[in-house]
């Protein structure tokens, strides 16, 4: 649906500053809304914030549906009465510019086990009741999460379809064994995503109160080491005797990629999902908005057509476009859940089917500017050929900075962009383009908050196509500063984009 004029920042919770490493739900997460606040700014848009796998990616996530524990605030949980302050002296010297995953796991994971035995000799009646609660509301995807969860601990972290076959293919003799056997384990993995959502649900409200409503991230496929492939085979795409991935996802070579981009995940069985219509999609959907307030919904083009590419190839050259029942799919959940607050990723190879079934439901695609000026005046990404329903960015979390994308563009990409401002402004480039962005027609921007602290390429949050060393970046505590709140204040109201009566 197409949505006021209006502007946003777009940063990972992992990015904030704080003393554990990795930035969290505590104190800085509610500093950064009143940024938001001073600013005019009525968005704020997150990466997926599953719990992640190897490579720490956002986009792999042990589950579609549940909450990153690593985000959990310590203190907060001190604050709950579930740790003491000796709980949380003698920290290592965490890295303040990035988060040191290896590093910060342990300490995390040992404070909320921690936490987890206290909470069952210290948890009020009430505290017990919302958990209680929780479990229940939850039950459909959290019972599988949390033994699958708890099961990979005792396999050594190996991926599920390598498993005892029993448990592997979800017998139910099997399953019961050790849901027996791992009574204490399963309990702990529910708490910490009560924990989460109980933590995301009171800054959620903090955000919104103050006039701000969060864009979350549903990526497209989920891992293939996930509870939600383990527990639901029949809708992904498995060699039905090992449970590897029989057809792989990804896209044909591109902008990021001259092999393409090959993602390992399974593609869905489109052809068992409508026979259960699309329950599981309906679910997941269901459940993002009981905890965003839009969904940004990444790799739409693949709800048209996905590129599929067979087991055993080592890039995605060798793929091909399969249809798949978008509209069919888009129908089914606005008749369950209603007009959809959607944003479309629809950047890559994009055809006019892809464009049409974008249109149909109103969603607004996506543009961006450090795609703007490699080409000639035609150029879909160039500021003059938007119309209204779109959101523009600067750049994304794929993109490098706009200060590292200009450092590093060609001699004609960076003669076009100056020819286009007419001049470059003596507050950076990155400020050229926050303003090209705000005073376009598309009804929303988002900036990333790196482009407007005007960071170079050290602070990038991903390197397509690369497995290991990203989204690490971190912002320090006294980046938020009152001018540059007051700089981005200025151009909002300038462009009308600031909230309605300021």
């Amino acid at each position: 649906m197409p949505f006021i004029r209006s502007s946003g920042v777009l940063l990972h919770p992992t990015s904030f500053p704080g003393r554990f490493g990795i930035g969290d739900l505590g104190l800085e997460a509610y500093r950064f809304i009143d940024f938001l606040e001073r600013s005019y700014q009525q968005y704020w848009q997150v990466l997926p914030l599953g719990p992640t796998g190897y490579g720490n990616s956002p986009y792999m996530c042990y589950s579609a549906l549940a909450g990153n524990h690593l985000l959990i605030s310590p203190d907060k949980l001190r604050d709950e009465g579930l740790l003491d302050e000796e709980d949380l002296t003698n920290l290592p010297n965490f890295p303040t510019d990035k988060v040191d995953f290896e590093q910060v796991a342990p300490i995390k994971i040992q404070l909320l086990k921690k936490a987890c035995e206290n909470f069952k000799t210290r948890a009020s009646d009430i505290q017990q009741q919302k958990f209680t609660g929780f479990c229940a509301t939850k039950a459909y995807w959290l019972d599988d999460y949390a033994l699958f969860m708890a099961l990979k601990d005792t396999q050594n972290s190996s991926s599920w379809y390598t498993w005892e076959p029993a448990i592997a293919k979800r017998q139910p003799e099997a399953l019961e064994r050790v849901q027996r056997q791992l009574t204490d384990e399963i309990f702990y993995y529910k708490f910490i995503q009560y924990e989460f959502f109980r933590q995301w649900s009171e800054l959620k409200s903090y955000a919104n109160l103050r006039g701000i409503e969060i864009i979350g991230d549903i990526p497209i496929y989920v891992a293939h080491d996930s509870a939600d492939v383990w527990a639901n085979p029949e809708i992904f795409c498995l060699d039905e005797q090992t449970g590897e991935v029989a057809l792989m996802a990804g896209v044909p070579p591109d902008y990021f990629s001259a092999t393409g981009q090959l993602w390992g995940n399974p593609v869905y069985n489109w052809e068992e999902l409508q026979k259960q219509d699309f329950k599981w999609w309906v679910q997941r959907f269901e459940a993002m908005l009981d905890y965003v307030d839009v969904i940004r919904i990444d790799h739409f083009r693949g709800f048209e057509a996905f590129w599929t590419v067979p087991q055993g190839e080592e890039t995605a050259i060798n793929g091909k476009w399969v249809k798949a029942p978008g509209e069919e799919l888009f129908d089914v959940i606005k008749q369950k859940l209603g007009k959809l607050p959607v944003l479309a990723e629809d950047l890559g190879v994009i055809t006019p089917e892809v464009e049409a079934l974008r249109d149909k439901y109103e969603f607004p695609g996506m543009k961006v500017l450090q795609f703007a000026f490699g080409s000639d005046p035609g150029n879909p990404f160039l500021p003059f050929n938007y119309t209204s329903n779109f959101v523009v960015y600067t750049g994304t979390h794929d993109n490098d900075t706009t200060v590292g994308w200009f450092n590093q563009a060609s001699d004609y990409e960076k003669h076009n962009l100056l020819l286009y401002l007419g001049c470059v402004s003596p507050d950076g480039i990155h400020w050229d383009l926050i303003r090209l962005a705000l005073s376009s027609v598309a009804n929303q921007a988002i900036l990333p908050l790196q482009d407007i602290l005007g960071l170079g390429n050290e602070a990038r949050m991903n390197f397509p196509s690369v497995g290991t060393g990203n989204w690490e970046w971190r912002y320090d505590t006294s980046a938020l500063t009152q001018e540059l709140s007051d700089r981005l204040k200025v151009l909002t109201k300038l462009y009308g984009r600031a909230p309605q009566g300021k």
